[in-house]
């Protein structure tokens, strides 16, 4: 299902600077998201049944939030995020990478140093999505930014910041950030 056409990580770490993924919840963000100058966009677990016409109205490789779904509900998505932080144990985390890992890129999300090690030991993935849940504004950019070292030379690092504005991605940018979710239209750079 991979094709290297749509390799979502090859799309956010060819270029200069950081790329922009844009939240969509359907074709026609899809396409404004792609006008705008997008790299890639992000589909939630609650627009599944939109895959097939975002997948038609963009050439943009396709990040879909994972949430449990089948993998055959996936037609069109070429990565997941998988949540590796909470109530996730390593057990569970290794029957996600098994279902989804040989169909589809697969973007850890870390909100904390432990879980980015763990992650790290057991699957060495090539994405990590850095967020921080529990907080807001400045002291969420904080947490991204103080997670990023850990981040090994090599990983795409992708930062998870709602709300975040121009300001705060020149600032990943300059950290080092490989992209950032962006929900909406992206800022204007």
């Amino acid at each position: 299902m991979v094709t290297a056409a749509r390799r979502f990580s090859q799309a956010i770490s060819e270029g200069d600077g950081i790329s922009l993924i844009v939240e969509v919840g359907g074709p026609e963000d899809a396409r404004r998201a792609e006008d705008d100058g997008a790299e890639a966009v992000l589909v939630d677990g609650g627009s599944v049944h939109e895959l097939a016409g975002i997948r038609e109205a963009t050439s943009l490789p396709i990040l879909f939030y994972w949430d449990g779904e089948q993998p055959d509900a996936l037609e069109g998505a070429d990565a997941c995020v998988v949540e590796a932080g909470g109530d996730r144990d390593r057990e569970w985390l290794e029957r996600v990478h098994g279902e989804l890992g040989d169909r589809f890129e697969l973007a850890f999300r870390i909100s904390d140093e432990e879980r980015l090690e763990s992650a790290l030991e057991d699957f060495d993935p090539e994405l990590f999505v850095l967020a921080a849940p529990d907080e807001e504004g400045d002291d969420a950019l904080e947490r991204v930014l103080d997670l990023l070292p850990d981040v090994p030379a090599g990983k795409l690092a992708i930062a998870e910041l709602p709300g975040s504005g121009r300001e705060d991605v020149a600032e990943l940018e300059r950290a080092g950030v490989d992209a950032v979710i962006v929900g909406g239209a992206p800022p204007t750079l």
